[in-house]
């Protein structure tokens, strides 16, 4: 009898201590950061390949608006939203040494019909059409290629980024912006989405349960700016009680943001986003070498002037970004350390 008690006693010691190791499980989990990414392309492709190699929870919230190169044929051949800024989210939150991630960067250089398509693109083109939702086809790549993190879409409208110059021309298509048929000396005074695009509801609720919120760098009126404008993402981020945090340009962008200084990008980021939101403005302070200057000054190009100061609304830091390679790009993991500090 009383050794049946004991037994009895023990298993209800080792039930609730199970239960403790795993509430403080819960606990320490619940308390990991919440990192969402805000953007597309280069810019989010690098700021993610540095953060993954932290201890945190990291979504990438993903611009849908590209219309150019694979991405933009296989959108107007099959219908279905452009996957190329996907696709980049998607590699550079997988297993650096995978296959898988190696075969989603692969570009055909050959072939009928297939030569300039990235296999990643086609690959998430093909699991689209099985699914018959283009989220579900991204949260099924996400598993095949083991992610750490999710990577969402701003928004499943097909929509297309607009904008009007400083002489009132209408440009109408991301990749019209990107490579300007118009006069690219002439400033974009507005950007808008046609058909107007409804956020799509995880990434606002990952918005609103983040602790970070990180916006840029990349193309500010072809990427950036139309993911503030996608209905309930600017509602989500004023409301969020996350650091949101502004990553500035290095260079400017012929076309885009000619002539710009970060104050310049901080103001237009303000004008649509509103001021009072941003929290930290990120700017790297170092300059490309005078060769590399010179490259890019063949493009029309220049070095983003880290003119900022701290204000009453969000706090500068300016601090060497600048990676170690023939471009002049923010190194992931001095951008992913700067951020974790925040």
């Amino acid at each position: 009898m009383l050794f049946s008690f004991a037994i009895i006693i023990y298993f209800i010691v080792e039930f609730f201590s199970i239960k403790l190791i795993n509430n403080e499980i819960e606990r320490i989990i619940g308390r990991m950061q919440k990192i969402v990414v805000i953007g597309g392309g280069t810019g989010s492709y690098t700021i993610l390949r540095g953060l993954k190699k932290y201890d945190a929870e990291f979504i990438a919230v993903i611009n849908m608006m590209d219309s150019g190169g694979s991405s933009g044929r296989l959108r107007d051949e099959f219908g279905f939203l452009p996957p190329g800024d996907v696709r980049r989210g998607l590699i550079a939150l997988s297993p650096e040494t995978s296959m898988l991630r190696k075969l989603f960067e692969y570009r055909f250089s050959k072939g009928q019909g297939l030569q300039g398509h990235s296999f990643g693109n086609l690959f998430l083109t093909a699991l689209r059409d099985i699914t018959g939702n283009d989220a579900k086809a991204i949260e099924e790549a996400g598993r095949i290629l083991n992610i750490k993190g999710k990577v969402l879409p701003v928004t499943t409208t097909d929509s297309h980024v607009g904008a009007i110059l400083e002489n009132g021309q209408v440009i109408v298509s991301e990749v019209n912006l990107v490579i300007p048929k118009h006069d690219p000396r002439l400033r974009i005074k507005k950007v808008f989405l046609v058909p107007k695009a409804k956020a799509y509801k995880p990434a606002v609720e990952s918005i609103l349960k983040a602790d970070k919120i990180v916006i840029g760098p990349g193309g500010l009126f072809y990427s950036i700016l139309p993911s503030i404008l996608v209905s309930g993402i600017k509602a989500a981020l004023k409301k969020s009680r996350a650091k949101k945090i502004y990553v500035c340009n290095i260079m400017t962008k012929y076309g885009d943001s000619t002539g710009f200084k970060a104050s310049d990008f901080v103001a237009e980021v303000e004008k649509y986003l509103g001021k009072g939101v941003l929290d930290y403005v990120i700017c790297n302070n170092k300059k490309p070498s005078k060769q590399l200057l010179q490259e890019y000054e063949k493009e029309k190009a220049g070095f983003v002037e880290p003119d900022l100061k701290d204000t009453n609304k969000y706090k500068v830091i300016k601090t060497d970004l600048l990676d170690n390679i023939d471009l002049a790009r923010h190194n992931p993991d001095k951008l992913a350390k700067t951020i974790m500090k925040l």
